[in-house]
C-alpha cells in the first residue's frame, strides 16, 4: 500500500514524510515494471514477484504480495517484511518466494530483485539444466550488465532445480552467488529468472538484458533445428 505522508522534520535523519516518499516511491516504480513486463509476457498469470529494499535499519523489504497479478498491481497488493520474511504492519502474505529474495539481499546486498516467468527462460533453463547453468558470451547486450564493458564477457547464468521448499531452495541460492559480484542472475529449471540490482533501475535493466538475450539463444535453437 501507498503511505500517507506526514510532517516533516527540520534536520538530522530522514524524516517520516521523506520514508513514506521513499517507500511510494519503490512502489510506483515496481507497479511500472510489472506493466511493462506483463506486455513483454513475462508475467502471465500471476506469475513473478517483485521486492525492494526500503530499509537497511531496521531491515525493511517492500515486496509484492501472494497472488498479485503482475500486470495489474496496485498499492494495495505490497507491504513490507523484516528480515525474516514477516509482514510488517500488514494482514496481507507476502509472496511464497519471500525467503529467495532475502537470500539474494543477504548474499549480494542487493537493493532490488526482479523475477519473471518468461517462455524463453522456462525453455532454455530446462535445455540447459543438466549442465548446471547457461553461458552467453560475444553479444553486444552483455554490456547492459553492471560492471561488463566488453562483448567477449563469458556471463555464466547458474541453473538450479525447481522446489516448493522455499526454505532449503534459498540457502541453494544464497551458496551458489554468495561472493560472486561477476553473477548477474540466476534461473530454477522449469520455472523462470531471477536477477537483481543496486536499484530498481538496474535491476530493470538486468532482466531487459538477460531476457533479450535468453530470447536470442532460445529463436538460435529453433532456427537451427529448421535448417
Amino acid at each position: 500500500m501507498y503511505i500517507s505522508a506526514a510532517p516533516a522534520q527540520a534536520g538530522g535523519a530522514p524524516s517520516l514524510e521523506q520514508a513514506k516518499d521513499e517507500y511510494n516511491r519503490l512502489i510506483g516504480q515496481m507497479i511500472a515494471a510489472g506493466e511493462m513486463f506483463y506486455r513483454q509476457n513475462w508475467v502471465l498469470g500471476t506469475s513473478g514477484n517483485f521486492s525492494a529494499v526500503f530499509s537497511r535499519k531496521p531491515f525493511e523489504l517492500a515486496i509484492t504480495g501472494s497472488g498479485a497479478h503482475k500486470g495489474t498491481l496496485t498499492p494495495d497488493q505490497f507491504l513490507r517484511v523484516n528480515d525474516q520474511g514477516q509482514p510488517i504492519d500488514s494482514p496481507h502474505q507476502p509472496s511464497a518466494e519471500t525467503a529467495i529474495h532475502l537470500a539474494i539481499c543477504a548474499a549480494c546486498d542487493a537493493g532490488a530483485i526482479l523475477h519473471t516467468h518468461s517462455v524463453w527462460s522456462t525453455l532454455l533453463s530446462d535445455m540447459y539444466g543438466a549442465s548446471g547453468g547457461l553461458e552467453l558470451n560475444g553479444y553486444e547486450m552483455l554490456k547492459g550488465l553492471s560492471g561488463v564493458t566488453t562483448h567477449l564477457r563469458n556471463e555464466w547464468i547458474p541453473i538450479l532445480e525447481n522446489s516448493q521448499d522455499y526454505s532449503r531452495l534459498s540457502r541453494e541460492v544464497f551458496h551458489t552467488i554468495k561472493g560472486k559480484r561477476e553473477v548477474h542472475g540466476i534461473l530454477l529449471r522449469r520455472h523462470g529468472l531471477y536477477t537483481w540490482g543496486r536499484d530498481l533501475e538496474e535491476a530493470q535493466r538486468h532482466v531487459e538484458v538477460l531476457e533479450f538475450l535468453f530470447e536470442v539463444i532460445g529463436r538460435q535453437h529453433c532456427m537451427a533445428a529448421t535448417l
